[in-house]
């Protein structure tokens, strides 16, 4: 495994060398999981997990702890209490700030001309081009490094070359991973983010990133759409109107309680209604929707150097049904 360093001196795994292995065993077994394995003009690899490939929920599983740098474990489980919807995604990591923040969270802006796509994954934490970055010491120093796309097509050769020299490494060492949210891999991977909506919004309140030092959470499984729009909706809502996440932190008590009490995305202005509709009323504007929506719909904090838990929203069952069409 090729070793990583954070800017402050110390070591830690490298996540593209963890994904790197969950991307051979993707490979190797390509007609299990149903994904089409194909190279690129410059050599990429180029794996397609929704787009033509019919993929699957196991793909999406595998793509969520791929976009997590293989620091997290992705599975299903039995819906909590009395839910129509039976199957739940519980994601969890012990390292929850690289793993999310680092590379999980959809911040690379790729394009050129009329290709568009947010890169993912630990690519993101060798080629360090966001200004997330500044605030995050982690930099991975692979030899091979691995981007996840939420895309119905390849990224042209253009973005492939970019992402190679912004990370440091020739094009055949760059694997892309790609689904529309439309697929069922699509799908599972937006709703896995639930633990790194927590993170981010964490982030945004200021919270010291430092203090976090584990994270569950949990999201039902959203049906898949053909229509983007809704596809997106159903995805969204799963985690802001049933998303649950634990963190555990460092730091006084005091802190733990403000940050579950701001944690939930009841707290925004934008609460209430199907994402779908919200995105419509915007005129399809996704960033005039106010920031604090994105969050999961119950927050549990527990300050471990006192052992209190404190925990703020709650669950909303009839706009998830309203949402899903149950």
């Amino acid at each position: 495994m090729s070793g990583s360093q954070n800017t402050d001196g110390r070591t830690t795994a490298s996540v593209n060398a963890l994904a790197g292995a969950i991307v051979d065993r993707l490979v190797a077994e390509a007609d299990r999981f149903r994904v089409a394995v194909t190279h690129g003009s410059l050599g990429e690899l180029l794996i397609d997990a929704g787009a033509k490939a019919a993929g699957g929920v196991d793909v999406g599983l595998l793509l969520t702890e791929i976009c997590m740098g293989g620091l997290g474990r992705v599975s299903l489980s039995p819906a909590p209490g009395a839910s129509k919807w039976p199957f739940w995604l519980t994601v969890s990591s012990n390292d929850p700030v690289v793993a999310c923040l680092a590379s999980q969270y959809a911040g690379w802006s790729l394009q050129h001309e009329k290709f568009f796509a947010l890169g993912s994954g630990p690519g993101r934490a060798q080629a360090r081009v966001e200004k997330l970055f500044d605030e995050l010491s982690y930099k991975d120093q692979a030899k091979r490094v691995t981007i996840v796309l939420e895309s119905a097509s390849p990224p042209p050769k253009e973005v492939v070359e970019k992402v190679a020299v912004k990370s440091g490494v020739d094009p055949k060492h760059v694997a892309f991973i790609y689904a529309p949210t439309q697929s069922l891999a699509g799908s599972v991977q937006v709703v896995g983010r639930v633990l790194e909506v927590a993170l981010h919004k964490a982030h945004e309140l200021h919270f010291p990133l430092d203090h976090i030092v584990d994270g569950v959470a949990t999201a039902p499984l959203s049906p898949p759409h053909p229509d983007f729009i809704q596809a997106m909706g159903r995805t969204n809502d799963a985690i802001i109107y049933a998303g649950r996440a634990h963190l555990f932190v460092k730091g006084p008590a005091s802190a733990a309680k403000e940050l579950a009490e701001k944690l939930p995305s009841s707290n925004s202005k934008d609460y209430g209604r199907p994402f779908a509709d919200i995105f419509k009323a915007y005129k399809g504007d996704f960033y005039q929707i106010d920031g604090s929506l994105f969050s999961p719909a119950e927050a549990l904090v527990t300050a471990i150097e006192t052992g209190e838990t404190f925990r703020a929203g709650k669950i909303n069952e009839s706009l998830l049904d309203k949402s899903f069409g149950g």
